[in-house]
């Protein structure tokens, strides 16, 4: 777990609620109001309202949602961060990327769409999905 800086481990650590360790394999939707550290393998979706981390070893198929995410390891899915997402220069994501700040180091791998978003555009985009989705109902009936 020292692929973060001191920093970074510092905040994360005051407010962790899951811990997926490296022996750890999770499967299914992985939802959480509090930090998430993921060490071991997800198989899903997890989404947080707060920070997830994904460290060095890990191996994520999942569509990702956080506030902030901050990834280390391998992460094969869609990522949809709130605020900010830091790819290390270990880290590869397959999949397309939504996020209001992006910082990657070199050696990082991204392979996907990334689109930059502030926060409160991308309320405004889910409100009108949801406007569209009542919409398309309501013809249904």
């Amino acid at each position: 777990m020292g692929v973060f800086s001191k920093e970074e481990n510092t905040s994360f650590n005051k407010e962790v609620e899951t811990i997926i360790g490296p022996s750890v394999k999770v499967e299914g939707n992985f939802v959480s109001d509090g930090d998430i550290i993921v060490e071991g393998r997800v198989s899903g979706t997890i989404k947080t309202s707060k920070n997830l981390r994904i460290g060095e070893q890990a191996k994520v198929k999942a569509d990702v949602e956080a506030a902030n995410v901050y990834n280390a390891g391998e992460i094969r899915g869609n990522i949809k961060s709130q605020e900010k997402l830091e790819l290390k220069s270990t880290a590869k994501v397959f999949g397309s990327v939504e996020t209001g700040v992006l910082s990657v180091e070199s050696g990082a791998v991204l392979n996907g769409k990334c689109q930059m978003v502030k926060k409160d555009e991308m309320r405004v985009e889910e409100i009108e999905e949801i406007q569209t989705d009542k919409k398309d109902k309501k013809g249904k009936k």
